[in-house]
């Protein structure tokens, strides 16, 4: 069975996408964009910020589908500048301290809406730590 997940604690899909889909007990989180959800606005240029805010949109998607980052077991990072890697890397780990997801990170020309990071996740629903 496919579940559509939505809300407003994210932003708003910006494409002909959802935020995330649910199949079985797997939930597959569109990537987020650093926009604050009420405004659908940069948080703020600065890269730990804009970390920070991808991660607080994964996580109200997370909510509505009543996961937690806990149930995380996959992340996708994609950064416009690598040398930015350790600044989102301290963001990063105060979110997945205790539950590391595997997780990969790639460099990219542009992402959209020209903002400097982008993270998405793909979770299970019986993955509890």
């Amino acid at each position: 069975m496919r579940e559509v997940i939505n809300t407003s604690k994210a932003p708003a899909a910006i494409g002909p996408y959802s935020q995330a889909v649910k199949v079985g007990n797997m939930l597959f989180i569109s990537g987020q964009i650093p926009f604050v959800p009420e405004t659908m606005e940069l948080v703020s240029e600065d890269i730990k910020e804009q970390t920070k805010q991808c991660l607080e949109n994964l996580k109200g998607i997370l909510e509505e589908a009543g996961l937690t980052l806990n149930h995380v077991v996959k992340t996708g990072v994609f950064i416009k500048d690598m040398n930015e890697f350790a600044a989102i890397n301290e963001v990063y780990a105060t979110y997945f301290s205790d539950n590391k997801p595997a997780r990969a990170c790639v460099e990219v020309a542009r992402l959209p809406k020209d903002v400097r990071v982008e993270i998405e996740a793909i979770a299970v629903v019986e993955k509890m730590i």
